[in-house]
């Protein structure tokens, strides 16, 4: 049986290493779905590792998604039709 401390569910090392983690905060806030994806991806960015990437490939994808989120947003407020 896996201990709470250890699940990968509910506790994800990438995240519980935070004093609140981050869907927490974004939850307990109010947040829109893609400024919760930016805090999401930004504080995981240099902690989770995808198989077949180096820790530096990993990281730069994680902020890379946080920063697609946040080119989105751009593009919504300028009233793109494609974001």
């Amino acid at each position: 049986m896996t201990s709470a401390l250890s699940d990968p569910v509910r506790n994800p090392p990438h995240y519980s290493r935070w004093a609140i983690e981050p869907i927490t905060f974004v939850m307990r806030n109010g947040m829109e779905y893609w400024r919760g994806n930016v805090i999401k991806y930004a504080s995981r960015a240099g902690h989770k590792y995808a198989p077949g990437k180096t820790p530096q490939e990993s990281e730069i994808e994680d902020l890379q998604k946080a920063m697609r989120y946040l080119e989105m947003r751009i593009n919504q407020l300028q009233g793109a039709d494609e974001l």
